[in-house]
């Protein structure tokens, strides 16, 4: 089949309006919707109609059970309860957290059938209420961080920056009977431990990746992730958006990216990709769960879709064929060709301009096809492009051989040593994401069915049980920005595979990120974890239920 077939088969929008609804029901997942929109999928977190099944049973939800571990608990013994005549009150002529409180109203409604109202209030409300605030809250907390206050009477959020209140209302959250994440109406009670919790994040960076190129995942499929995410605190999506095997994010002046380059993933599947309108949109409800999308686009290797798209950015000039399979290193953009940067600077200045987040990530690794010298001018003049677009280039760790701009971020990833300790001494910032210890597509075990094990596999006790600080000579807490765990998707196919794969460990990657290393260890984290066995269970999450640790129902 020719390219002009397969552009005409995959994008049926060329022939007729009918044919297009169903295009962007089957290709693109959910289609953009409103800006309300962004608040209404939590009354069904799974996306399935709401029944009256019993939610899972566990232990009593308690202040020492939260994960990520605040940094500060003190229980007090007592009890507050959450009922019908509960109000969710804010500080008045702020948006933001009339937003927050309508999101808390939102998650709590479906299992509670609670139809708590949203008001302003000038200072603390009558007893039986939530308070969100901005005033009153201590400086070290920063802008991340909240006070979370329960008494018999109140429940408290006081924080700097709203960011703060969106993490201490998932606290309170996991403070309510597992049965609170249910799609459907619950019998109660709804108590809440009384105490006060201090809280605050150790590193500022606390992400995941997720590779939609080798095999494309929908609108949908993403803000069900984002979802998650964001109930532990994670703060950061970096989003792969191309590789040798596809390209997923439209581009008007190059068209062809995603109409040929776009059409396969791994195996030979129908791929597909995000309009400008669908990343726009996965951007703001990523905003409205205070997660910032970092774009990559992968240069100068796994670049196969890219230069199948067009011929002219291939150095002989002869288009390769699309590729489906998993090998790497094989493929380079024309370093030495005007036109390459004339092609990255629209790629980027468009994705620039739809991503309000400080951050374009330049890819970088296993650039084997592309000759050192050629590499590192490259990498200079694709630094210079994001600058001059207003963003602060991350690339993965191979960047850190040339000299970086400063802002630019190394993210580490080789297992071993690697170059970040050459992006340190230049005065430049580290993301961990070492392969061996924070890949989640690694298997779990050997007898994993999905998942890859050329880093070794990474049990849940292993995806835990490093600190980000002691890995690397010359890379100590102050030269680490955050944390990244990636997942690639050569193994996985859908929504379930990622969650799969994901959970549980993305839990303790986000404690790792989250709470201080003297605040963790593997005997009280076990126990954590398997105490949030319903709640992921009620959340209707495929997780892995690691053998050895005591879930309590499955």
């Amino acid at each position: 089949m020719n390219k002009m077939n397969k552009v005409q088969i995959r994008h049926p929008w060329q022939t007729a309006g009918l044919i297009l609804c169903a295009f962007i029901l089957v290709s693109c997942g959910t289609p953009p919707a409103t800006e309300q929109a962004i608040v209404l999928p939590a009354s069904s977190p799974t996306g399935e109609v709401a029944t009256n099944t019993p939610a899972p049973q566990g232990p009593a939800p308690s202040m020492e059970n939260v994960i990520p571990r605040p940094v500060s608990v003190t229980p007090a013994g007592g009890t507050f309860f959450l009922t019908a005549g509960t109000g969710i009150y804010v500080d008045p002529g702020n948006d933001q957290l009339t937003a927050i409180g309508q999101y808390l109203a939102d998650h709590l409604k479906p299992s509670t059938g609670f139809a708590l109202l949203v008001q302003p209030a000038a200072g603390a409300p009558a007893s039986g209420n939530i308070y969100l605030t901005l005033k009153g809250a201590d400086a070290q907390l920063g802008a991340e961080g909240y006070r979370l206050t329960i008494t018999p009477d109140l429940v408290t959020v006081a924080a700097n920056q709203p960011a703060g209140l969106f993490y201490g209302i998932q606290t309170i959250r996991q403070l309510l009977p597992f049965a609170i994440d249910s799609s459907s109406v619950q019998p109660g009670p709804w108590a809440i431990g009384t105490g006060t919790i201090i809280d605050y994040p150790r590193f500022a960076w606390r992400g995941t990746m997720l590779d939609v190129s080798r095999h494309f995942f929908s609108i949908r499929d993403v803000i069900r992730y984002i979802d998650l995410l964001a109930y532990y605190k994670i703060n950061r999506l970096h989003l792969h958006l191309s590789d040798d095997q596809g390209w997923r994010i439209q581009i008007t002046k190059w068209p062809n990216l995603t109409l040929y380059g776009g059409s396969t993933e791994v195996g030979g599947g129908p791929g597909g990709y995000y309009s400008q309108d669908d990343y726009s949109y996965l951007v703001r409800y990523a905003q409205s769960r205070y997660i910032t999308i970092v774009p990559e686009i992968d240069m100068p290797g796994h670049v196969t879709a890219a230069l199948a798209s067009y011929p002219e950015l291939n150095c002989n000039g002869i288009a390769p064929q699309l590729f489906t399979g998993i090998d790497v290193g094989f493929s380079s953009l024309c370093i030495n060709k005007d036109l390459t940067y004339d092609f990255l600077a629209d790629v980027v200045a468009e994705i620039a301009a739809l991503t309000p987040g400080p951050f374009f990530h330049i890819g970088g690794d296993e650039a084997q096809a592309t000759s050192i010298p050629d590499y590192k001018n490259f990498v200079d003049r694709i630094q210079a492009i994001v600058q001059q677009d207003g963003k602060q280039a991350v690339g993965w760790e191979e960047i850190a051989q040339t000299k970086l701009l400063p802002g630019s971020i190394a993210q580490h990833w080789n297992p071993g040593e690697g170059f970040a300790s050459q992006a340190v001494q230049q005065g430049n910032q580290v993301i961990m994401s070492p392969a061996d210890l924070a890949y989640m597509d690694m298997k779990y075990t050997p007898d994993t069915q999905l998942g890859l094990d050329w880093a070794g596999d990474i049990s849940v006790q292993k995806a835990y049980s490093w600190d980000p600080a002691s890995q690397l000579a010359g890379v100590n807490e102050s030269s680490i920005l955050g944390v990244e765990a990636p997942l690639w998707s050569e193994t996985l196919l859908t929504l379930n595979d990622i969650e799969y794969m994901a959970f549980p460990r993305i839990l303790g990657y986000a404690e790792i990120g989250w709470t201080p290393q003297a605040g963790r260890d593997w005997n009280g984290y076990q126990l954590r974890l398997a105490a949030q066995g319903p709640r992921l269970e009620a959340l209707g999450v495929n997780y892995f239920a690691a053998p050895g640790i005591p879930w309590p129902t499955k």
